[in-house]
């Protein structure tokens, strides 16, 4: 009955004396039940990272925001705040804003750079305008939208057979540019190493008594058919500013490679699994092993792109001929499940020296070489070696006397970076290459 009694009402700018009489009078009493947004599908003064949002509204609640209202003072011009809108539309990758006083009702659109003007109206005329605010940020019709793009899940592994290439470094980075660019992003880690559980600030495995993974991490997916879904191992990275999600590893999946490999159904037990959360995420990355064994396997089973990191060095160019022989005996078992061979996204040049007679000479040899003789594609991006990209992910804060692990993205760590800049030119490449296939 109050629902009803809401939606009914009309709105009268008229009737706005304050900050709090819009807030209330026309966005918590009109705007938001006439959109279709319910009690649970709204916050009021919701805080998300260093941002405090006056209302943030969303299609479910497993979602982030999809639209985020900002009331002002009915004296006050809408333009004196548009920079703040931005900055939070943009910071926080929310696809649509609206700005409002009473009087006039603007509403913009994220487009990745900047924030566009969609729509603008006189508040007295909300009424005549209503069906058209509700067919670009209605609930319905964000939720249609939401579903046009679903099903759309790429999943992308990052392999070399060699070490120290710099595999979990791409990983961990690669996920929270993705993430800032307002894709949702889910990592795995088949390392039993569990250098990216490391890297994302999940687990610190030194101390046994807060080793809270080891009954719950990516062993246990895999050996469990029914049971252990992704919602339910991954957990949320705090690494980065932007929301990511990873199904971490642990020190004691080496053991337990000889127990899963007696299981046939393990092979293909990953990809069934992320089937299931194919509309909650847009990118998978899955970091892999320096090695020919099961985890390595089931990402090449699994994963639709393979990028291949190396530091173009001898031995990781001879690894490189490893690596097709992987690639081929992994394409003839997704044969056998009825899937296309995996699509080969190049080799990305990684821990480049920055020194520029090494850049001008023996790096274009060695580039030459991997398209020559190894005949795989290049990246047109490259990273390069850079210390402050060594040390995000070896940040600690202190407790006391104790030295916790606190490691970073290179973009929370040093947004002036220039490795910022070349994940971001990354990420742009790899979207090209896979909206190309």
């Amino acid at each position: 009955m109050v629902g009803n009694c809401l939606i009914n009402m009309k709105f009268d700018p008229s009737f706005c004396h304050n900050e709090r009489e819009v807030e209330s009078k026309l966005i918590v009493s009109y705007l938001l039940p006439k959109l279709g947004y319910t009690l649970e599908l709204w916050r009021q003064e919701r805080k998300l990272n260093r941002f405090r949002l006056d209302f943030s509204a969303y299609i479910d609640s497993e979602v982030k925001t999809d639209v985020v209202f900002e009331a002002k003072h009915p004296n006050q011009n809408l333009n004196d705040h548009l920079q703040q809108l931005k900055n939070y539309m943009l910071e926080l990758q929310i696809p649509y804003g609206m700005l409002t006083n009473g009087k006039e009702i603007v509403i913009y659109k994220n487009n990745e750079n900047d924030i566009l003007r969609i729509f603008y109206c006189w508040g007295r005329k909300i009424e005549d305008n209503i069906d058209k605010i509700k067919s670009l940020i209605g609930k319905d019709t964000l939720a249609r939208e939401l579903k046009s793009i679903g099903n759309n899940m790429k999943i992308i592994a990052v392999y070399h057979n060699k070490g120290g290439v710099g595999k979990t470094t791409t990983v961990v980075n690669l996920a929270a540019t993705f993430s800032k660019m307002g894709k949702k992003v889910l990592v795995i880690d088949l390392d039993s190493q569990a250098n990216t559980t490391f890297a994302t600030g999940l687990v610190n495995f030194g101390d046994e008594e807060k080793d809270d993974l080891k009954d719950n991490y990516i062993y246990h997916l895999l050996k469990h058919r029914k049971f252990f879904p992704i919602s339910e191992v991954a957990r949320t990275s705090r690494f980065s500013s932007y929301e990511i999600d990873v199904i971490p590893s642990h020190i004691l999946l080496m053991k337990a490679e000889t127990e899963l490999n007696q299981y046939e159904y393990v092979k293909g037990l990953l990809s069934k699994k992320l089937d299931v959360v194919k509309d909650k995420y847009d990118i998978v990355l899955i970091d892999t092993p320096p090695s020919l064994n099961l985890y390595a396997r089931l990402a090449l089973i699994t994963a639709d792109y393979l990028l291949i990191p190396s530091d173009l060095k001898p031995f990781a160019n001879e690894g490189l001929n490893n690596v097709r022989e992987f690639i081929e005996d992994n394409n003839e078992f997704r044969d056998m499940m009825g899937r296309d061979p995996i699509e080969v996204l190049g080799v990305l040049p990684t821990k480049v020296s920055t020194n520029s007679r090494f850049i001008q000479g023996t790096l274009q040899k060695r580039l030459a070489l991997v398209s020559q003789r190894y005949k795989f594609n290049i990246m047109n991006s490259i990273i390069f070696e850079r210390d402050d990209l060594a040390k995000c992910t070896e940040q600690v804060v202190e407790v006391g006397e104790m030295e916790i692990p606190d490691p970073r993205s290179i973009e929370d760590f040093n947004s002036k970076s220039k490795s910022v800049n070349e994940f971001k030119q990354l990420a742009n490449e790899i979207l090209e290459k896979i909206e190309a296939t």
